[in-house]
């Protein structure tokens, strides 16, 4: 029989040179034919150098349950023993299998690290001026400044969009319209300021129900939020639970 030509390097152990032996005779791991696999595993361990008494042991370990199968597998059958006797070679073929698996689970790892080490990041290059910026005023400040709640806004701008749907007609909504462009948010701040001018006391949830569109109970209500913020108008709550009002702090 010719030398087999593999340097003990190249194995991590008796279970990698069992499948290189299954892959070098091509031979399938659920047959494995156990006579040549182990002369060749034989034939390899006699020809190592290895001086570790360790390694050694693990192979002459695998030498030995080889040889012990193969005796199965030679020995004549026993007629009254029943045909499903179990295969000599099973438990060999599982720590072969689970073996295997985690063999390829290490490759994709290592696939996965040495990809992992091809990926480059850019560093963060955002301007200080973009970094360090802060709104001047903060609408929770401002709002709780007032001892009121953005929420309880929030909650009355939600109730009046659930009724802007509410309006709509489920059929006739449909129909082709010619669409109006929407207000902006600059012509928006300048209506509501018009509208309040000089009064003391407009209802926020009545201001933002008059309005005609759902796009414009959202544009007056961030237009609120900015005329609060440059102080052109101011909101309170008389009572727990009240109506929130809008002041005007514009002289007519």
């Amino acid at each position: 029989m010719a030398a087999l030509d593999v340097k003990l390097n190249v194995f991590e152990g008796p279970l990698d040179l069992l499948l290189h032996l299954i892959e070098k005779n091509k031979v399938q791991i659920f047959d494995i034919p156990i006579v040549t696999i182990t002369d060749q595993y034989i034939e390899y361990i006699n020809n190592m150098e290895e001086e570790d008494l360790d390694v050694m042991s693990e192979f002459l370990v695998m030498a030995a349950t080889l040889i012990r199968i193969k005796s199965k597998m030679l020995l004549p059958k026993d007629e009254e023993v029943s045909e499903e006797e179990e295969d000599p070679r099973d438990e060999l073929v599982r720590r072969l299998l689970e073996y295997k698996m985690y063999k390829y689970a290490a490759c994709e790892l290592k696939d996965m690290e040495l990809d992992g080490e091809k990926n480059l990041y850019k560093g963060a290059s955002i301007p200080a001026e973009v970094k360090n910026y802060h709104e001047e005023i903060d609408p929770y400040e401002l709002v709780s400044g007032l001892g009121l709640d953005l929420e309880k806004l929030n909650e009355i701008f939600k109730s009046v969009m659930r009724k802007q749907v509410d309006k709509l007609d489920p059929v006739r909504s449909k129909f082709k319209t010619i669409e109006k462009e929407e207000i902006s948010l600059e012509d928006k701040m300048a209506e509501v300021r018009e509208q309040v001018r000089g009064l003391n006391g407009i209802n926020f949830r009545t201001l933002l129900e008059m309005q005609p569109s759902k796009m414009n109970v959202i544009v007056t209500f961030l237009a609120i939020l900015e005329l609060m913020k440059i102080s052109a108008i101011t909101i309170r709550q008389d009572e727990l639970f009240g109506d929130i009002i809008i002041d005007s702090k514009d002289e007519l």
